[in-house]
């Protein structure tokens, strides 16, 4: 497979705007490269000075003329803010694209107790530690985004031993690894790519929760989802899916069962947050980081 590396130069005040449109149209994630080597989940300072490096990679196929199109002119329309260089494009094939990207991921701790390891790094584990082993490949899910951070952190404090949980849209099943190990006896995780699914599969294989972890491919609603089965429901995806399945999740999650909704920017929360009301659950509270939202809701018995 070849893939399409686009990337723009800007200041860091930047970031976060241009990792919102990159992860909108992009495929596989965003990467931010600090100059000198900077690497915050280690503890290191910014640099006082210097431009960023904001980077994303698409597969090369029917869909990229239309994803880049739409990046190009989201990043032309940020630049009139400030100085964001124009869009660079660069053509690499699939060993340089796993290289290139896994260069980027770092040893991340989320919460008090979860820590993201990339299999390409090594770390000491502390007493407490949950400790996820995580090689994404293709699928969306490093544990570096807000959205899967938010949704992380709610998992720390929601799921108990013994309880279940459906992750809809699992990409590289973080989360869902993520439930198992904190003490879920049962986790679900589907996903339309099956790209994801594989790798949810293996990344599951790999943390030692194969018995645990079943990963399927698909959407709602499904065959393979227990209707009003599951302690916990986290779907990290997009405000228009989530508003889409918003009955499709309520009816998954038990009486009194809680959904985490996440991958919602801002601006889009009154849109959606009704939908998933009228579709019988009740907002209890919300999480945000930057331009991104995350819903609590729980199902009306």
């Amino acid at each position: 497979m070849k893939w399409l590396e686009l990337s723009v130069q800007a200041p860091r005040e930047f970031v976060e705007p241009l990792a919102s449109v990159f992860l909108r149209y992009g495929h596989a994630g965003v990467a931010v490269e600090e100059p000198g080597g900077f690497n915050p989940d280690e503890g290191e300072g910014p640099p006082e000075h210097g431009r960023v490096r904001v980077m994303t990679y698409l597969p090369i196929g029917p869909t990229t003329r239309s994803r880049e199109g739409g990046i190009d002119v989201a990043v032309k329309l940020i630049a009139q803010l400030g100085p964001v260089s124009a869009l660079h494009r660069r053509e690499v094939d699939e060993v340089e694209w796993q290289h290139a990207w896994r260069e980027h991921f770092h040893t991340l701790r989320v919460a008090s107790r979860i820590v993201i390891v990339p299999t390409w790094r090594s770390y000491s584990n502390s007493p407490g530690d949950v400790v996820i082993e995580l090689d994404p490949g293709m699928a969306f899910g490093t544990g570096h985004h807000p959205t899967t951070v938010m949704c992380l952190e709610a998992l720390e404090e929601l799921v108990s031993p013994g309880c279940s949980v459906l992750d809809v849209g699992c990409g590289s099943g973080i989360l869902a690894i993520a439930a198992a190990r904190l003490g879920a006896s049962e986790v679900l995780c589907i996903d339309v790519d099956p790209m994801a699914v594989a790798a949810a599969a293996e990344n599951a294989a790999r943390n030692g929760v194969a018995d645990t972890v079943s990963v399927t491919r698909g959407t709602l609603p499904s065959a393979a989802v227990k209707p009003g089965g599951y302690d916990v429901v986290v779907c990290n995806i997009s405000s228009v899916v989530i508003g889409e399945l918003a009955g499709e999740l309520a009816d998954s999650a038990r009486p009194g069962g809680i959904i985490v909704a996440s991958g919602i920017i801002a601006e889009k929360m009154d849109a959606v947050s009704p939908r998933l009301v009228e579709a019988g659950l009740a907002l209890d509270g919300k999480a945000t980081e930057g331009d991104w939202v995350t819903l609590r809701l729980s199902r009306r018995c």
